[in-house]
């Protein structure tokens, strides 16, 4: 996987160049697309106040609201986190700003699917795939050993300082909410950061661009997924909806709350809880009159760690439901064939070679 199976094209200069039409390698099959299913807009997602966390009299309630989240929805929104929000400002500025630069200097930073690392605009890397309209950038921040400066932007002068301090930031709640999962499931509280490395996890930031597109109900930003890592905290574009959770049978159009973070529970998860937690199906929709910016950070076990149901969650009528696997084993199937709804848990259960 050292090189792309076709020319990297950026969906943003086809939005910019004017064109009344996607190309045919955008177009989704009719049940993928965002219209062929219903969705739901009278409901959203959870909105949870984590303030309550530290209030003896509204904490059980705070932890109950996660917990029901968790195991309801997969998918919840927390304010109050303790991250301020001119940083979540700033940070999501600095981006849209990158992805305003010239192509040669975004170019200088073109990645490769080796790592990933860098300016992209695909995911897999099977020929002839039928690809997102969205273009983003991916950066390792944990473990350090990972985290390369250099290959995060220089322009806009002010971006690596900003995100430096906002990845502190978002880790550092990362690890709040982990030990709240640990809480709600009856372990100890330290149980899941510790089954994730310890102070030794993998933290990397997706930063998500998704141009203005002439025919939206065609494609899709990002197509239906559920993340393979342990969780996924998640800075949305607070003024233009896209991320839409499936809920039965169609799907939710999440509404971001003003300086909310979108927290939902990854594979990872899902496997060390036994299926107590369900990491859910969602996709990106996007739209002909505005582009979006997301930031997701993806907080993640230490790659070369067994990840396996907890033994204090099993009993004999309740066996482990997954093998042991690495999570670096497990991403490959998503780093091959690209974002397949939750094909990934099912087929991880032979390893992919």
């Amino acid at each position: 996987m050292e090189c792309w199976p076709e020319p990297i094209v950026r969906v943003q200069s086809l939005s910019e160049s004017g064109i009344d039409s996607i190309p045919e390698k955008y177009v989704k099959p009719l049940e993928a697309r965002p219209s062929f299913k219903s969705v739901t807009s009278a409901v959203n997602i959870p909105l949870i106040d984590l303030a309550g966390l530290n209030d003896k009299n509204l904490r059980d309630v705070t932890l109950s609201q996660v917990s029901e989240a968790c195991r309801e929805w997969g998918f919840f929104q927390v304010v109050n986190h303790g991250v301020q929000p001119d940083l979540m400002d700033r940070a999501q500025e600095v981006w849209r700003e990158f992805f305003h630069q010239p192509s040669e200097i975004k170019q200088a930073y073109a990645n490769s699917p080796k790592t990933y690392e860098g300016y992209g605009s695909r995911l897999g890397v099977e020929k002839g795939a039928i690809l997102d309209w969205s273009d983003y950038y991916y950066l390792h921040y944990l473990p350090c050993n990972l985290r390369d400066f250099n290959k995060w932007p220089s322009l806009p002068n002010d971006l690596r300082e900003v995100i430096a301090e906002y990845s502190t930031e978002v880790v550092r709640l990362g690890g709040v909410i982990l030990e709240i999962l640990s809480i709600n499931l009856g372990l100890k509280e330290g149980f899941l950061q510790n089954a994730f490395g310890g102070e030794d996890i993998g933290a990397c930031l997706r930063v998500n661009f998704y141009p203005k597109c002439p025919q939206p109900d065609l494609t899709l930003g990002l197509s239906s997924h559920s993340d393979p890592g342990g969780m996924t905290i998640l800075l949305p574009d607070q003024n233009v909806p896209g991320l839409q959770v499936r809920r039965d049978d169609g799907w939710v159009t999440v509404k971001p709350t003003p300086h909310a973070f979108i927290v939902n529970i990854g594979d990872q998860l899902q496997v060390l809880s036994n299926a107590i937690y369900k990491s859910v199906e969602h996709r990106v929709i996007v739209n002909s009159g505005q582009e979006r910016v997301s930031l997701a950070y993806f907080y993640n076990p230490k790659s070369d760690l067994l990840i396996q149901p907890a033994k204090e969650l099993l009993t004999p009528d309740k066996p482990p439901l997954y093998p042991a696997m690495t999570f670096d084993e497990y991403r490959l199937y998503i780093r091959t064939k690209g974002p397949k709804g939750k094909s990934q848990l099912g087929a991880s259960l032979k390893p992919p070679r």
